[in-house]
């Protein structure tokens, strides 16, 4: 029996362990700006929601709670500008990592298909495609891309790792030669609630879809808007008959978000007071890094949406990777996120604000 661990590529942040070493080591502790992941307390909204619910014998429905669908829709008109959202343009999954390395394997591709994703993005876009067998074709422009064969194309704005935001001019020439070519849209829009140096549109927007939601869906997440990595909790919305064909294979799979999950997620799109009080703590943190990086001789580009700075001392990637290690900073190394990010770091601000000041002065 051949292992299927056997088509992926080396597990990425295996190889920065000796680097985090190095950064554990320094006096005053380390500063983790690699990983991305949230350190600010859930909301107490959400706790409650979650705890009120958490007498919940039976087993939850894959589709989700009428509230629960009732609060995706609602969110995706309100948030997204999304029109005419009906129960069946939504569904709830089991955290949006879960969905990119799962996604080509329910939609039956496999040998002779292909998956496109950005050049430089985050590394479970080609997991998937490894997964079902199917060809990862990478790209700059992807309506430069050969549509033969192209059966599923993966958008990313707010991007990860860079933070450009794809324009709403460029997302409706995409979609719109995506859809001349028969090619199934998916795009990653985790990070569209964190834009701050541009406002990031949603495909689901009528400018970008002209109302019609025939072969696109978007994937959002509450891990970064609100704190809940650990909870898992993540949806996608759009095509209707994409949606409950993915519906029909989830049940089959019991792919199903847990039910006091669901609840809170109910608890999380209905407000907007969190969202905006977090929002303001990322900025306070991005602003620090950015200049104190800046500061110490760093060029930051794009970077204007996300968690992430995208930044360069035009030197290969893990020599800035251990020269801040060695400053008790740790971060990742840009070619985790393809070949074109050899010269570059993602730095997160995900950091506290104690952990952040810190690495701000040992930057001065």
């Amino acid at each position: 029996m051949s292992a299927v661990s056997s088509r992926l590529p080396v597990f990425p942040w295996d190889k920065l362990e000796p680097y985090k070493a190095t950064a554990l080591a320094h006096p005053d502790g380390i500063v983790d700006l690699s990983v991305g992941t949230p350190v600010d307390p859930v909301p107490t909204l959400i706790q409650e929601a979650l705890v009120a619910a958490a007498d919940s014998p039976g087993y939850p429905t894959v589709w989700g709670t009428p509230a629960l669908r009732d609060a995706l829709t609602g969110w995706c008109g309100r948030r997204l500008g999304a029109t005419g959202f009906a129960h069946e343009n939504v569904l709830p999954v089991v955290g949006s990592k879960e969905l990119v390395a799962w996604l080509p394997t329910q939609l039956g591709l496999g040998a002779g298909d292909k998956v496109a994703y950005p050049r430089l993005a985050y590394p479970t876009y080609e997991v998937g495609a490894r997964l079902c067998g199917a060809e990862a074709v990478v790209y700059d422009d992807p309506t430069e891309l050969d549509p033969a064969g192209l059966k599923l194309l993966w958008l990313n704005s707010p991007s990860n790792p860079t933070g450009k935001v794809l324009p709403k001019d460029e997302l409706t020439r995409i979609v719109a030669w995506a859809r001349e070519h028969g090619v199934l849209v998916f795009s990653d829009e985790c990070y569209l609630e964190l834009g701050w140096e541009a406002d990031p549109v949603s495909v689901l927007h009528p400018d970008v879809c002209g109302g019609s939601y025939e072969g696109i869906v978007a994937v959002h997440s509450l891990s970064k808007r609100s704190n809940l990595a650990g909870y898992r909790a993540a949806f996608v919305a759009g095509d209707a008959a994409v949606l409950g064909e993915l519906l029909q294979i989830r049940k089959h799979g019991g792919m199903m978000t847990a039910a006091p999950v669901q609840a809170a997620t109910v608890a999380a799109l209905g407000d907007d007071t969190h969202v905006a009080e977090q929002r303001a703590r990322y900025a306070a943190r991005r602003a620090a890094l950015k200049g104190a990086l800046e500061a110490h001789g760093f060029r930051i580009e794009h970077s204007e949406a996300s968690l992430y700075l995208w930044a360069t001392r035009d030197e290969p990637c893990w020599d800035t990777v251990a020269y801040l290690a060695e400053k008790g900073i740790l971060v990742a190394p840009g070619d985790f996120y393809g070949e074109a990010g050899a010269r570059f770091v993602r730095v997160a601000f995900t950091a506290t604000d104690e952990r952040v000041d810190a690495a701000v002065k040992r930057l001065g």
